[in-house]
């Protein structure tokens, strides 16, 4: 199965220059927790979410209403191209313990946005079952 039959479309991006509350409020409208980021052409150049809000701002007092999304949201994105296998998306969220993948054309655009869930409920239960379950092993706390 490919991920083009199973992911979601139609994804929304925040900017970099947003602001935390904008990206936030967004969140909300669209009832999600992450949000690509969207640079200049529509190029994907970040990925935020709502637990990157609360640890790399709110818990460090920055104000939500001047922090712009470029200060909170993580450059190393993970993603796939439309026409993989839902095998290989699998394989990749477990290497990289991720529980979405954002989903791109081959002109590098992105298309759509991949999870656990799609996995669970419309990919094959045992690849799901082992994505979740390498995903979720524990990491160790910075202390």
């Amino acid at each position: 199965m490919k991920l083009r039959e199973i992911m979601t479309p139609n994804v929304e991006c925040v900017r970099p220059g947003d602001t935390l509350q904008e990206a936030a409020r967004k969140m909300k409208s669209l009832d999600v927790g992450p949000m690509p980021v969207c640079g200049d052409n529509d190029k994907i150049v970040g990925m935020l979410t709502d637990r990157d809000i609360t640890i790399r701002a709110t818990a460090e007092g920055k104000d939500p209403k001047t922090t712009r999304v470029q200060d909170a949201m993580s450059e190393d994105v993970i993603w796939s191209y439309e026409d993989q296998d839902t095998d290989e998306a699998a394989e990749l969220m477990q290497e990289r313990q991720v529980r979405r993948l954002l989903v791109m054309s081959r002109d590098k655009r992105l298309v759509g946005i991949v999870s656990l869930g799609d996995l669970a409920t419309e990919g094959k239960k045992k690849q799901a079952g082992e994505t979740i379950q390498a995903v979720s092993e524990p990491s160790q706390p910075r202390r």
